[in-house]
């Protein structure tokens, strides 16, 4: 009598599957990506529960008071509690601004990556697989644009809606302006990364097989051939995620960014900024700092997984 038949084994769920790839094991050898990773980790988990973990809400006048205006640090003789890295002119707590600021400016860079990604994969798709004139006019479209600094397109997306709009804008729609500035200005990468992949790609026999079985072009592109563009897609958005930040940075710090009723990071340097040479140095250095570790981070992340992903390095 023949033995009853052993039921098949639950195939590996995601996770172990990545617990198991040669990404996690480069991963677990470089001590340098995984304190990027535990930092970025730290940055972001100090923006979200900002409201938490700070000592006051910097921005509710009903917390402030003009006599704790321009607090030195704590270990200062003149620091008094609860005031770590001191108050700035408005007795607000720097620390405190600091993790909302935080909070914010990872929010507009996180928006922007995501719909410069939108733009910029779409368009590359669309390009790659269609080849003739559409993907002419978009590549000189995309290498009119590399002419131009980044920096440059957001200011002139900038001006040109704040002019339209008479230079009176609410402050949830000057942070929508600002994530379709850094959109606008970072998209150009992915487009030709992802039609470089989706030109050696469309010529392989899944997609050919594809359309022998009267798949239309959107649902090859989306279901076939996207996924497997999305490694070189992933290194670019961790990379332009700094970039984002620094962008949205040196807008408010230039004055063409948030407004400083919901500061960022770049705004909270350009307020210390007029207190610098009268001493108060810590009111733009510590929202400096934070710039620097939180960029500094996600740029090292980048490199990893950049090299991570090269098979040419392996």
């Amino acid at each position: 009598m023949a033995s009853p038949a052993l039921p098949a084994a639950a195939p590996p769920s995601r996770l172990a599957r990545f617990l198991d790839s040669d990404l996690f094991a480069n991963f677990k050898r470089s001590k340098l990506a995984i304190a990027a990773f535990v930092a970025t980790v730290l940055f972001i988990a100090l923006a979200l529960l900002a409201p938490l973990i700070s000592p006051q809400n910097p921005y509710d006048p009903a917390q402030l008071e003009l006599m704790n205006a321009s607090l030195p640090p704590l270990w200062y003789a003149d620091g008094q509690a609860p005031f770590l890295i001191g108050t700035d002119d408005q007795g607000r707590d720097v620390l405190s601004a600091v993790f909302y600021g935080m909070r914010l400016s990872l929010l507009v860079g996180v928006l922007g990556v995501l719909l410069s990604g939108f733009i910029g994969i779409g368009l590359g798709l669309i390009a790659g697989y269609a080849g003739g004139w559409v993907d002419t006019i978009i590549m000189r479209v995309a290498d009119v644009q590399l002419t131009f600094p980044a920096i440059l397109i957001a200011l002139i997306v900038d001006g040109v809606a704040k002019a339209v709009a008479g230079g009176h804008m609410e402050a949830n729609t000057q942070i929508a302006l600002i994530v379709v500035a850094i959109g606008l200005s970072f998209w150009v990468q992915y487009a030709r990364t992802v039609r470089g992949s989706v030109m050696v790609e469309k010529n392989k026999d899944y997609v050919q097989a594809g359309r022998l079985i009267g798949l239309s072009a959107p649902v090859i592109l989306t279901r076939h051939i996207l996924p497997n563009v999305t490694g070189p897609v992933f290194v670019i958005a961790t990379i332009n995620l700094a970039l984002a930040i620094i962008t949205e940075a040196t807008l408010s710090f230039l004055g063409t960014g948030l407004p400083e009723t919901m500061p960022s990071l770049g705004t909270l340097i350009r307020t210390g900024n007029r207190f610098l040479f009268s001493g108060e140095w810590w009111i733009v250095a510590f929202p400096g700092l934070a710039l620097a570790g939180l960029v500094l981070a996600i740029n090292l992340l980048g490199d990893w997984l950049r090299d991570a992903l090269n098979p040419k390095l392996q």
